[in-house]
């Protein structure tokens, strides 16, 4: 497939596919822990054929035009990676999320990354809106949406039940002329 450099660090951004199964369970098997700490995500991932069964649900999403898995490698090793969870052409409107595991933190993947398929989104597909859902007690993730220049439009307090306890749920967002907006000024100040 194809593999898109996040840079001069050997960091790149490729599909997530059900091939990938052994590889994925690998990586979820060395950041369960970390991963899970505010998100289920790869929580029913403990063998390779619910590897597969998770990446082929995204595949079958990717092939329905209603969301995507895509992978962040490090040197050639999976450490993370970013997902449309929802992604609704007809209305402009998708949610983007993250994963890492702590060999992938630091770095700047889940940003450098996101920017990628925000762009793509918004340029290629003509999305209006992207959200994004974190954790009030998730404070990388919070951070990440504020490094992407998102808004923060709300917090759900308390909607979201998770190991015993109820969490806030924070709401990020970025519209297409904020994006442009900021991609503009960002490409003047290179200059």
């Amino acid at each position: 497939m194809y593999a898109i450099s996040l840079g001069d660090d050997g960091a790149e951004l490729r599909p997530l596919e059900p091939w990938h199964a052994e590889e994925f369970l690998a990586h979820m098997d060395r950041g369960r822990e970390f991963i899970t700490r505010h998100i289920p995500f790869g929580s029913t991932v403990t063998d390779t054929g619910s590897a597969r069964d998770l990446l082929t649900s995204y595949a079958q999403k990717r092939a329905a035009d209603s969301g995507s898995m895509h992978g962040l490698w490090l040197d050639g090793k999976l450490v993370g990676g970013l997902l449309f969870r929802v992604f609704d052409a007809a209305t402009g409107v998708c949610e983007i999320g993250c994963w890492l595991e702590p060999a992938g933190t630091g770095k700047g993947l889940v940003t450098r990354g996101a920017r990628v398929l925000i762009d793509w989104a918004f340029e290629e597909r003509g999305m209006h809106r992207v959200e994004w859902y974190a954790s009030s007690a998730n404070t990388p993730s919070v951070n990440a949406a504020r490094r992407l220049g998102m808004t923060r439009e709300g917090v759900l307090r308390e909607s979201y039940p998770y190991r015993g306890v109820r969490q806030n749920r924070e709401v990020w967002a970025v519209l297409a002329p904020e994006w442009r907006a900021a991609r503009t000024r960002t490409a003047h100040n290179d200059h």
